[in-house]
Order: structure tokens, then sequence, then C-alpha cells
């Protein structure tokens, strides 16, 4: 038999060499050892679902998912128990209207947002998302939808560097660059046409919508933001009918911003997958959205959101339309849209205060709750795997010391966060 050549019996060694050398590289790294084994004591345990609380509730979870809840679990030796036997118990909330990567400071931009894209750049606007990601989450949301606004993909990076437990904050579906007609939502000069972008990917043609959405897919959005009116020029239920349909050919929902009613009236023609904002909508609107199983994310701007924003006087219009719509039985899911710098507030802070509106609106805790939790979840798509404390699903808990269902404001004082099996917050 020949012997090898050298250059075989160098390549020999070497795959000799290397395996010694990952063997040794093995045995001294750390090998994945059992999940961590937790037990939380509920006093309290509510089903935003069915609208009901069961008392003394022990929650299983091992590694990032729950494994059993009832009053009878049997609780591992190895288990750490979590004592929350004076807390009401209930799933993470969700903010279904976020822009984590944006913060318009009123001092140095007015009121307008347009400066504030021009001032602050991706890289910062990405930093900035990791501070409000990180504050939304203490303050009890653990999923949210990011609509844009978030420069050139700062919230896909936001989104990767949470997943990949860089950073702390919630479960993000983003939408990367919104999509709307020429403008986007700014009034351009002629000369400087290009300061809108990479804010908005402008799409006027189907060639151009098709392109706009592809580019979006590929650079990480997980779901599609378009905006429908805020030109004198608007998209038509036809436009929207073929954004959807592409977007739902690649399996994402499409997101559709309307500030007027006849912007929401082709998107609810067109069957979106939700309606932000939607403040002037008639009745036979809201209507059209529910015989079209659209979703009404409506930003219901609070009496310090209307003031911080500029909207002064809207706030009854918000709060007429969220009562409309509840009582036509519009679904909705909770979203704020919250993105002005507060002296001395949280965006989570913010964000959590929308509640009021609700409130005043007249919807019961019970469906503010299904709104703040499996409406979303079912909404963004995550509702096999989030939006309820149940067997199989990831572990985003959250604790208040009174039960919402009694007194929604009570989701304004969470003490107790846990994100996918890992404890973020316990007073």
């Amino acid at each position: 038999m020949r012997s090898p050549s050298k250059s075989v019996q160098f390549i020999i060694i070497s795959l000799f060499s290397l395996a010694v050398v990952l063997s040794a590289f093995a045995a001294q790294s750390p090998q994945p050892g059992p999940d961590r084994v937790l037990a939380i004591k509920a006093g309290k345990l509510v089903d935003p679902e069915k609208g009901t609380t069961e008392t003394n509730q022990i929650i299983l979870v091992r590694g990032k998912r729950i494994e059993a809840v009832g009053p009878h679990v049997e609780i591992p030796p190895d288990a750490k128990i979590i004592d929350l036997s004076k807390s009401t118990v209930l799933p993470g909330l969700f903010d279904a209207h976020t822009h984590l990567c944006m913060t318009l400071q009123p001092n140095r931009d007015g009121l307008s947002y347009f400066i504030t894209t021009l001032m602050d750049p991706t890289p910062y606007r990405a930093i900035e998302g990791v501070a409000n990601a990180r504050d939304m989450l203490a303050a009890g949301f653990t999923t949210v939808r990011d609509v844009g606004n978030a420069g050139n993909y700062a919230d896909t990076a936001l989104r990767e560097a949470i997943e990949r437990g860089l950073v702390p904050g919630p479960t993000i579906i983003n939408a990367g660059r919104i999509i709307a007609p020429f403008g986007g939502q700014f009034t351009l000069q002629p000369e400087k046409r290009e300061l809108a972008t990479p804010e908005y990917a402008f799409a006027d043609t189907h060639d151009e919508m098709i392109k706009a959405i592809r580019e979006n897919i590929h650079f990480g959005a997980k779901v599609i933001k378009i905006v429908v009116d805020d030109q004198k020029y608007i998209y038509s239920a036809d436009d929207i009918r073929f954004m959807v349909e592409e977007a739902h050919r690649d399996g994402l929902k499409l997101a559709a911003h309307c500030w007027t009613e006849a912007g929401a009236r082709n998107a609810a023609e067109a069957g979106v997958d939700s309606i932000e904002h939607g403040e002037m909508m008639t009745n036979d609107d809201l209507q059209l959205a529910k015989k079209n199983h659209v979703v009404l994310v409506g930003t219901d701007f609070t009496e310090t959101a209307t003031r911080e924003n500029g909207l002064t006087g809207m706030h009854s219009v918000f709060v007429d339309r969220l009562k409309r719509a509840y009582q036509i039985g519009v679904t909705m899911a909770f979203g704020t849209d919250a993105y002005v710098n507060v002296p001395g507030e949280t965006r989570g802070a913010q964000a959590i205060e929308y509640v009021n509106s609700w409130a005043e609106a007249g919807v019961p805790a019970k469906d503010t709750l299904q709104a703040m939790t499996i409406n979303a979840a079912r909404l963004l798509g995550v509702d096999r795997e989030r939006g309820a404390i149940k067997p199989g699903l990831a572990a985003d808990i959250i604790a208040t010391p009174e039960n919402p269902l009694d007194n929604i404001q009570a989701v304004r004082r969470v003490t107790f966060v846990m994100k996918d099996g890992s404890v973020f917050k316990s007073e």
C-alpha cells in the first residue's frame, strides 16, 4: 500500500490536533445544566380572558416556560420559591403601539418629531431604545409591538440585543421603516427631499410597495406598518388591500396608521390587521372594522399625553371613539404611542397611565385587561407563546398589590416582573 502524501499526512495531523483541542475546551467549558425551577406562590391569580380570579395557586416555572399551574402543584425539592401570597398575579402586559427608539425633546424639537429624526442618529436611537425597553419592562410590559420611527432599523438592533440577552427588555415585534406615500408624515423642501429617509420608505406604486415590504423583511421587520393618510393624497382601499395581501403572503401582519375618517374607512374596507389611532372613525367605520375583523389599537391619549403631544382638545375625541368602539364590539388591543420626553416619568410610567382613558370611557376592567393581554397577543401573532399563564407558555408574569379586576389602576403599581422565566423586578 502506498504511503499517504505529505499533504494528506498534514491534514490528518491537523484534524487530530483540532479534535484534541476541542475536547480539552469542552472539558473546561461549563456544560448546559438542567433548567432552573421556580415555584411562585400566588395569593390571587387572574385569568384576563375569563375575567376570573383563583386563590392560593402555585405556578411552576422550569427554564423559560410555565410547567404547571394549580392549587396542588407539587413543588420539587430543588425549586426556588417566590412568595407572592399577598399579591395578585397575572400575565405580563402588552403595548401594541410603541416607538422605543424615538424620544421627542420638547425644549429642543418643539412638537416636531421631524426635528427629532434629524438631530438623533440611528446609533443613539438604538441606545435610547435600550433605556426605554428597560423602563417598559419595569412597568410590567413584557411584550410590545414597535411600529416604526426607528431611523435606519434601530428597532431591529434593539430586538436582536434583547433576544440575545445583551440587554433587558420586552419581547419586540418590530416594523422597521414605515411605508408611506411620498413625504411620509413630514413636509419636505424640494431641495431637501431626502430628509425623510431612512425614517420612511416612500411607496406610491404597487412595485414600490412590494419592494418596501420586502426590504423591511430583509432587514428584520416582524410586522409591516403603513401610513395611510398624513398627506393630501392617501392610500386607496385597493392600495392597502394590495399591501395586506403582500404582507400576509410573506407571513407578516399589517398595521395602518389612520388619522382621518377617510383613511380609517379605506383601511377598514381593505381588511388591515389593525387600525392605529382611528380617532375620527364614525360608527359606520367601526361597524365595518368589526365586520372585517380589524383590530383597533386606539392609542387613546390621556389628558397628559394630549398636552405633551400638542393635541389640545383631542382627549375627549379619543375617549368618545373608545367608548363607541367598545359599545359596538370592535376588538381592541391596548396601545399608547408614547414618545415624548416627560420630565420625571419613564416611558413605562407614561404608557401604563393610558388605562385612565379606558376607565373614563367606561370600559370594564376585565375588557381592558383583555386588550392588554390576550387580544394584543392574538394581534401580534404570539398567543401560542405568550399572553396567558398556562402550561407550555413563556413565563411572562407580573404581580400587583391589588386585583386589577377590582380596580384597573392596580396595573400602575407593578411590584414583580418575570420575563421568560427570569425575574427582572421584585419589590
